[in-house]
């Protein structure tokens, strides 16, 4: 079974704005958490083994276990971990423990079958900026189970690498920034012009230098990107021998270039082709509470 924790809360804590003409932004994160479960259906998912929920929406359920942690971790901690002062608002403070409640399956009672003194263990996949909140989870972890729970509650975690933004190593991807990624709104033309001008390349300067030397493949965006969309190894490594020692088909970073704009295309519109399929019922329907134990 997979639970995957959309947090709207989060994104307002630290992102959202107030004034006095128009109040606040909350509803905004609310609505772009329908968005982005359009997108993670649009994935592939199993339904029967899969429960997607909102932070504003299901807090509740979780509330005796977030309660615990706050009780569990002191202000000096979370302090110390991410950073926060005076300044800091509280839920800033409290959202940690919010992060940290779905690594117990007794957070879902329905969903997952557990109760507070149940085995189930939980395995957590997240980029490496995730890790502080459950190296807190797991300081803490003993006192949300029974004393004999195999991992003494502990979740355990994958980490998954950056994706490099088209800048570069040292640009940022940025939903603020069009040009800083490829987004799966984008359409075919726009995906053709930002791989071709902003994509950062490993190759020389000329023609000359490229087939003597080869690209640098280990800051080329394209390549690297390549590395995580192109299925076929045997294509990928013929990429990566041809471009890095600059000679046969794939030589310049114009090749490289055109066959990840290729490779996206396809990607992103067969993805377009079934997020357009999902409705706002479907969505509630993923998000409904009820058990996704796979039966024997």
């Amino acid at each position: 079974p997979l639970v995957i924790q959309m947090t709207d809360d989060e994104k307002f804590l630290f992102k959202g704005e107030y004034s006095a003409e128009t109040g606040d932004n909350l509803n905004h994160y609310a609505s772009l958490t329908m968005e982005n479960a359009r997108d993670i259906i649009a994935c592939g998912f199993d339904y029967n083994k899969t429960f997607l929920f909102s932070d504003l929406d299901y807090v509740g359920r979780m509330y005796p276990n977030v309660v615990r942690i706050w009780k569990a971790v002191t202000t000096n901690t979370v302090n110390g971990i991410f950073g926060f002062d005076g300044s800091s608002n509280i839920g800033k403070i409290a959202f940690p423990a919010i992060q940290a409640a779905p690594s117990f399956a007794s957070s879902f009672p329905t969903v997952l079958e557990a109760a507070q003194d149940t085995e189930q263990c939980c395995l957590i996949p997240c980029a490496i900026d995730q890790d502080p909140y459950f190296r807190m989870t797991r300081d803490i972890a003993h006192k949300l189970v029974r004393k004999d729970h195999g991992l003494g509650g502990k979740p355990a975690l994958i980490h998954s690498k950056f994706f490099p933004p088209l800048q570069g190593a040292t640009g940022k991807m940025s939903s603020s920034d069009e040009n800083s990624a490829i987004f799966l709104t984008d359409t075919p033309k726009q995906i053709e012009k930002k791989i071709k001008n902003h994509a950062f390349s490993g190759g020389r300067e000329t023609k000359e230098l490229q087939q003597e030397h080869g690209a640098n493949l280990e800051v080329d965006v394209a390549y690297q990107w390549l590395r995580f969309f192109l299925e076929d190894d045997e294509e990928l490594d013929k990429i990566g021998k041809e471009y890095g020692s600059g000679s046969g088909e794939y030589w310049s970073t114009g090749k490289v270039k055109e066959r990840l704009i290729e490779v996206l295309k396809e990607l992103v519109g067969h993805h377009q082709e079934r997020r357009a399929k999902i409705t706002d019922d479907e969505v509630r329907k993923w998000m409904a509470e009820r058990s996704i134990l796979v039966k024997n």
